[in-house]
């Protein structure tokens, strides 16, 4: 493998890893806001349990999130210097936000929160949790202002001295559409990725008969965010993808290898080959106008095919090959959608045994909703790689080439090594987060204090 290839590997291996734990963060942290502010107006002491127990869980996330994340700001400049030193002027501003604002906010508060359960007021120590969930909420919004800058640059000047791009209005990162839609996606993913997790934990503890009063309120908690949450994200998704075909054609013509322009055009629910070197794939179950309906928002909408864009790129930007890895990008689409779909199956039959009054004994339901916890992390991995491979071969949307931001001073066998290393690495964090979380989330719920006792501050 080449230089460029393992420093690609390498950051996709980093950033899927990373991204395992910022949905989890973002949405167990309102959750568990949303338990304490339940427990802090009724008084019951299952939810003030129940606000501990998700709480030590979300600690946990966070810290292994953070750990997780720090290594990749240090590969901007070990591997990917050129782009560094390319974009640096406007990539570097919404990443200093981030750590100066964001990320101080959230683990201040953190800090605050954990600790201040006997020396805080009930309603200051209620606020701290919830300036915790907005800081993580605050944290995406910075990053995804850069990595949408990425897909649509915009608010940008060229400087003829340099020839680089330097950031000339900030405010156009934050109202970039890209952007507007694409964190509201990630904000929501993350609810429906923590209230899969609550539910899975719930029903978890439901099947072995611990707490169920209690786990009953956590699971319809879970039931009541995921369904609305989930059918807000698909539609946002949808015109995110609408968005995506006016700036970007090539990610959505490869999201369907689709090769011809069409007008309407079908959406396959499966095919075999339509590969590079493939361009009459057999569709199995196409729908017609679908593909015209997600794209273009109109039933009988024009979609741009591959051989279309390619052609275009090439008068525009110069000879050279400009589509995306078409497998990856194909069913990547799909198993994001297909996923979430089962995703929403899963929470309308949890709101119809709520609705029955039949939850708690639900056997197989909960069998299912234990496994479904997985769900949301192939979703949101399956997502990303969408979103970040049909970019190729662009790391900033016609600005600079994926192949000129490597670092021109670093051989491929450093490269080659420290993806060894890393990857020995993250495969022991994996191994003591899986065994960090698993473990606390099948401990039972510790009791609640006496009255007019203290409650002491949070551990593990």
């Amino acid at each position: 493998m080449s230089q460029l290839d393992l420093a690609r590997l390498q950051f996709a291996m980093t950033s899927i890893y990373h991204f395992l734990f910022v949905p989890v963060t973002i949405g167990l942290g309102f959750l568990t806001a949303l338990l304490q502010t339940g427990w802090h107006r009724s008084g019951r002491a299952e939810l003030l349990q129940l606000t501990r127990f998700f709480g030590t869980l979300l600690v946990i996330n966070i810290a292994v999130g953070v750990v997780t994340g720090l290594v990749q700001e240090f590969q901007f400049g070990m591997d990917w210097s050129a782009y560094s030193r390319t974009v640096g002027d406007v990539f570097g501003a919404p990443l200093a936000m981030e750590g100066l604002a964001a990320f101080f906010l959230e683990s201040t508060f953190l800090g605050l929160w954990l600790f201040g359960w006997d020396r805080l007021p009930p309603r200051v120590h209620l606020a701290t949790i919830w300036l915790v969930a907005v800081g993580g909420a605050l944290s995406a919004a910075f990053i995804m202002a850069a990595n949408s800058w990425m897909q649509h640059p915009v608010g940008y000047t060229i400087d003829p001295s340099t020839g680089r791009p330097q950031l000339n209005d900030v405010w156009k990162l934050f109202t970039n559409p890209v952007f507007l839609r694409g964190y509201l996606h990630v904000i929501l993913a993350s609810l429906v990725t923590g209230s899969v997790v609550m539910l899975a934990v719930s029903a978890w503890q439901l099947r072995k008969g611990s707490s169920p009063l209690a786990f009953h309120a956590a699971a319809r908690l879970a039931l009541v965010v995921l369904v609305p949450v989930i059918l807000a994200a698909m539609l946002v998704g949808s015109e995110l993808g609408v968005t995506e075909g006016k700036y970007q054609p090539m990610k959505i013509a490869g999201a369907e290898a689709q090769w011809d322009t069409c007008q309407p055009c079908s959406f396959s629910l499966f095919q075999i080959s339509g590969g590079k070197n493939d361009m009459t794939p057999t569709q199995i179950i196409a729908i017609p106008h679908l593909l015209s309906l997600l794209a273009t928002n109109h039933w009988n909408g024009k979609v741009l095919g591959l051989n279309a864009v390619q052609a275009q790129y090439e008068q525009q930007y110069g000879p050279g090959n400009y589509i995306p890895n078409i497998f990856i990008q194909y069913w990547s689409m799909r198993v994001m959608a297909y996923l979430a779909v089962v995703v929403l199956l899963v929470g309308l039959w949890g709101l119809w045994l709520l609705w029955r009054k039949r939850l708690s004994g639900a056997r197989w339901f909960h069998r299912v909703a234990v496994w479904a916890g997985v769900l949301p992390f192939l979703m949101n991995t399956a997502g990303w790689l969408l979103t970040e491979n049909g970019r190729q071969p662009w790391i900033v949307q016609g600005l600079q080439l994926t192949r000129n931001g490597v670092s021109p001073s670093v051989s491929t066998a450093t490269v080659a090594t420290s993806l060894v290393v890393f990857l020995l690495l993250y495969a022991a964090l994996a191994a003591v987060a899986f065994v960090l979380l698993t473990r606390y989330a099948r401990k039972e719920l510790s009791p609640p204090p006496a009255e007019d006792t203290p409650i002491p501050a949070l551990t593990y």
